[in-house]
């Protein structure tokens, strides 16, 4: 009986950890789809690597292919002139500009901040990144803005250096959800919080297989309890 019990158990425990990671789409994995296609275009997280995107469910393959349409520095040549590589999946996920100054230029003077640790560094994290994606807003009459920046109801100064960077259907995700601009939003909110959170998904998924293993164990035990009395004389 105990060999059955064990069977059982590594058997349903297999099946869970093979069903797990084939889980539809998560909020986390579209919003790296944004991040890729609309965020990185201007930001990028200093702080996190390539080969650190595995953990939303990004294979190899992709992860060696993405980074390596992306140049990082590389020293400098003979004469002194800055070299570039092809990043690997250990280079961290550097800005599209190649130094502070030409961020700066290309963006009426305001460097785009990094997204690495945004949803733990802005003051009220992930919603608030949602907020501000969320309130664009066209500028009232009477109200001047200067060159390159943008009305905002998210923040208290009501403007922005960023432009509205989502419009609905500018990408196509592959399970199908529809990509509105609230989606976008939220998906991408939620990458970046997981980002900033680097660890959290996995004690959330050894928190699962944990908690599982020990309601199987519970329900074979009492089973186990109750054959045990029937076959008592």
């Amino acid at each position: 009986m105990s060999r059955l019990l064990r069977n059982l158990v590594l058997t349903s425990l297999a099946s869970l950890l093979t069903a797990l990671p084939a889980c539809a789409s998560t909020p986390a994995q579209r919003g790296l789809i944004v991040f890729q296609q609309v965020c990185a275009a201007c930001h990028g997280m200093d702080h996190v690597d390539y080969g650190d995107m595995a953990a939303f469910g990004l294979s190899p393959d992709a992860i060696r292919n993405w980074a390596a349409d992306q140049q990082i520095p590389n020293g400098t040549d003979d004469n002194g002139d800055p070299k570039t590589r092809p990043a690997t999946p250990a280079d961290p996920i550097l800005s599209p500009y190649p130094n502070d100054a030409v961020g700066r230029l290309a963006n009426h003077g305001l460097l785009p901040p990094d997204l690495s640790r945004l949803a733990m560094t802005l003051h009220g994290g992930p919603a608030q990144i949602q907020r501000i994606l969320l309130s664009y807003a066209p500028t009232p009459a009477g109200v001047k803005l200067d060159d390159g920046r943008y009305y905002n109801t998210a923040l208290k100064w009501k403007h922005i250096g960023m432009p509205p960077p989502l419009q609905d259907g500018m990408l196509t995700y592959p399970d199908g959800t529809k990509a509105t601009t609230t989606q976008m939003a939220t998906d991408v909110s939620a990458f970046l919080n997981d980002v900033a959170h680097p660890h959290a998904a996995e004690r959330r998924r050894i928190g699962l297989y944990v908690l599982t293993y020990l309601a199987l164990m519970a329900i074979l035990t009492f089973l186990l309890q109750r054959r045990i009395w029937k076959s008592r004389p």
